[in-house]
């Protein structure tokens, strides 16, 4: 099977700071990978790669075929990113919001109008689809951008920290929203420190360290999360990691 994904040699420097160093990864369609790693460790810019925010300094990116140097626009059409930013709008209600992102990526009128009604039921913002978003929660823009992201039914999905902002129910609604994608059709890459959520939804996992790739694996070959905390901590290590680290006892 051709990977919907595929970064070969891919590094990434800002001036004399080398983020990413000699990143391999094949990622076949419908997986769900999970990259975890202490701050710092290249998680983020890894994924403002593969989401075409930035361009390798050297190496070849593809996404379903598309080189993301040559045409990063054409490999934008089938990506959707959760991230830190909620990428909204606060003076436009939630289903503006979603219009507006729609008709960005030209979908019809109609079946736009469907579309959004189907997310805001999705995320359990039906009945605050007519409300300014400036008057949302954190948690709620957190839902409402998690129903950007999916606006245009992307390929691949690709989540920075989804859960930050969100409450338990939140939470909740987020994985539920991630269930109900088509598990084969769907790609989904995301960035977490929440171990015990991000193992029970992944079947890939990935642990960066300095700019590299050092870990990477099925789900099936972690035994549980107490497992995969003495994997990590015995590929993480370091001063300037003592802190993340902790953050796995």
């Amino acid at each position: 099977m051709d990977p919907i994904i595929s970064a070969r040699s891919v590094w990434k420097s800002f001036g004399n700071r080398v983020a990413l160093k000699d990143i391999d990864l094949l990622v076949e369609k419908g997986q769900f990978i999970v990259i975890f790693g202490p701050n710092g460790a290249g998680k983020t810019t890894l994924l403002k790669a593969l989401a075409t925010v930035i361009t390798p300094t050297r190496g070849s990116l593809t996404m379903n075929g598309i080189d993301t140097k040559k045409d990063p626009a054409a490999a934008r059409q089938i990506i959707g990113v959760v991230s830190h930013e909620t990428y909204l709008y606060d003076e436009l209600t939630a289903r503006e919001n979603l219009r507006f992102f729609g008709k960005m990526y030209g979908i019809g009128k109609v079946a736009l109008e469907e579309r959004i009604e189907e997310l805001l039921t999705q995320v359990n913002l039906l009945k605050r689809g007519n409300d300014r978003v400036g008057s949302f929660s954190r948690g709620m823009k957190q839902r409402l951008s998690i129903a950007r992201a999916l606006v245009h039914k992307p390929s691949i999905l690709l989540m920075d920290e989804p859960y930050t902002g969100l409450d338990p129910q939140a939470a909740e609604t987020f994985e539920n929203v991630l269930k109900n994608l088509n598990t084969n059709m769907v790609t989904k890459i995301m960035v977490s420190h929440d171990i015990e959520r991000a193992l029970q939804l992944c079947d890939r996992v990935i642990i960066m360290d300095s700019g590299k790739i050092v870990h990477d694996s099925l789900r099936t070959e972690i035994a549980d999360v107490e497992d995969f905390k003495i994997i990590y901590r015995s590929l993480v290590c370091g001063d300037r990691e003592l802190k993340e680290v902790s953050d796995f006892q």
